[in-house]
């Protein structure tokens, strides 16, 4: 068990648009309009969320363009989730005008600048996007583009799905999302209580998997890489099921039929309806 440490994804952001651009230049008209596991999206919609992201990135990071302002007041996470979510629909509403082979051109634009902005900056100093998911108001630019890299990745495998195209699930791909996603761990059991030093340990199995550990200590939680050896509770679950999950691609009632909790149930539970995405 050792402390954890940043997740450096710069070049595997870039390596993972490159998949999206060939996966998208080889889809069918009829691909396209297939529905997939973002429930009302379909390709087209997912590949027009992935190019407003590299907008706003390049738009808001390198372009200083001042940022679109709420209607209402953002008080609390619940308020920034429908912020977003309503810019999201009206961009993916607008994005309908744009053909399939105009989007696949925007984002060979837009990615190829988006990865030489992420290439220029460091990686320790404030970004310009705290993770909100995992609890920070400000996070360092490493977080910021692991978090960008699990929704190039995610949202990739969700058009994947749908299309029947090989998963990009080996451990390149897939271990450096689940190591960021489990960074929200202890945001997600900030307000379960334990007795001071008690361990929780996650496993996910599978090439991708790993094991780290939570933690009690000082009244809150930590996380660790590794297996402690004193868990009170053990977490397990495959690799298929720990994005799905994280991602909101599982129920809660359907997480629960694939995670194994032994040990202390009480503790094993908030990871059931915990998501690394905002929603």
């Amino acid at each position: 068990m050792k402390s954890i440490e940043p997740v450096f994804v710069t070049e595997l952001f870039c390596q993972i648009h490159a998949e999206l651009l060939s996966l998208l230049r080889n889809l069918s008209g009829d691909d396209w309009i297939k529905p997939t596991a973002a429930r009302q999206w379909a390709v087209k919609d997912i590949a027009a969320h992935l190019l407003d992201g590299d907008v706003r990135r390049l738009s808001y990071q390198r372009d200083k363009a001042p940022m679109v302002s709420p209607e209402t007041p953002v008080e609390n996470y619940r308020d920034l989730v429908n912020f977003l979510n309503q810019l999201n629909a009206d961009w993916i509403r607008a994005a309908k005008r744009i053909s399939p082979g105009l989007l696949i051109e925007f984002l060979e634009l837009t990615g190829a600048q988006v990865c030489e902005l992420f290439r220029s900056l460091d990686p320790f100093a404030p970004a310009l996007f705290g993770v909100a998911w995992a609890g920070e108001r400000e996070s360092q630019n490493w977080f910021d583009i692991a978090r960008e890299y699990t929704e190039k990745w995610h949202h990739q495998q969700q058009i994947r799905d749908a299309v029947g195209a090989p998963p990009l699930t080996g451990r390149k791909w897939l271990f450096p999302v689940l190591d960021t996603f489990l960074r929200g761990l202890p945001h997600t059991y900030r307000d379960t209580q334990a007795e001071e030093g008690s361990s929780v340990v996650f496993i996910i199995t599978g090439e991708a998997g790993g094991e780290w550990t939570l933690k009690r200590e000082s009244g809150a939680w930590k996380l660790y890489a590794g297996k402690s050896d004193t868990a009170v509770c053990l977490v397990r679950m495959e690799q298929d099921a720990a994005w799905r999950l994280l991602t909101k691609g599982l129920s809660q009632e359907e997480a629960a039929e694939r995670v194994e909790i032994s040990g202390d149930d009480r503790l094993g539970k908030p990871i059931l309806g915990m998501l690394a995405v905002m929603a």
